[in-house]
């Protein structure tokens, strides 16, 4: 059985952790699995939202599987430079243009909860649980972590996760804004494909646009930032999306939309 399963409705992919018996923990083998679903999700044309998420109720996703992953024998410069697809963060190659959503079913910890902020929308279960507690152990967030969390959700917030390594519900990560909803767990699938089917349905090259532009701009100065905005914008005017959305509006019907 694979650890992690793909499938597809649609233009919407969801990836599904599937190692409920350890809370979803990632070793190696599924380190690999990983990797490969988000070189899938970036190159496969079909694809235009994913949905991550973990099977079981418990847990979304604990980090690294502590049990079945053994200290590298690799050089900090092979660690660095070398191939990631064996080794390295559970999210080394997970970049795209393609919205990510994260359904948080349960536990999010560590290197699952750096996962989770690597997701442009995070949703959860009433059950979710959320932490960094790396500084418990010795050790620090190394996938993200620490750069993420005070960007999404403010220092102080992040700063208080991130040096005493304590918990966070469901509810106090809506109040943050580490989260943007909160879903009784029978209902968290249900909501996060109604959310995802939501954006396939939008103009593929505009929403990978929109993307693109929040995280270039989220590090330029505010004049570059709108300057590259009414770039991007530009370069959509004359898309045959853009023309099929203004007839489509015209004629009162749903446009569809080729991603040209």
């Amino acid at each position: 059985m694979a650890s992690v399963e793909i499938t597809l409705d649609g233009h919407v992919a969801t990836i599904v952790l599937n190692r409920p018996d350890s809370m979803n923990a990632v070793d190696p083998a599924m380190r690999v699995e990983l990797h490969a679903a988000w070189d899938r999700i970036r190159t496969d044309p079909q694809i235009r939202v994913a949905v991550v998420t973990g099977a079981g109720e418990k847990a979304f996703c604990v980090g690294s599987d502590l049990k079945r992953t053994m200290p590298t024998s690799d050089t900090p410069a092979q660690q660095v430079y070398g191939d990631v697809r064996g080794a390295g963060s559970l999210i080394a190659n997970l970049r795209t243009d393609k919205p990510m959503i994260a359904a948080i079913n349960g536990y999010a910890m560590g290197g699952g909860m750096e996962l989770a902020l690597a997701c442009d929308i995070r949703i959860c279960s009433e059950n979710a649980q959320f932490a960094l507690s790396e500084v418990r152990v010795g050790s620090m967030p190394g996938a993200g972590g620490t750069v993420r969390l005070p960007r999404y959700i403010g220092r102080s917030d992040a700063m208080m996760m991130l040096l005493t390594g304590e918990r966070v519900d469901a509810a106090e990560a809506l109040r943050v804004g580490l989260v943007s909803r909160v879903h009784a767990q029978a209902e968290l699938s249900e909501a996060a494909q109604a959310l995802a089917q939501q954006i396939a349905g939008n103009a593929p090259l505009s929403v990978r646009a929109v993307k693109r532009m929040v995280l270039q701009g989220q590090d330029m100065p505010l004049d570059a930032a709108m300057d590259a905005e009414r770039n991007a914008f530009g370069l959509l005017y004359n898309s045959e999306d853009r023309i099929e959305g203004r007839k489509a509006f015209a004629e009162k019907r749903t446009p569809q939309f080729s991603g040209r």
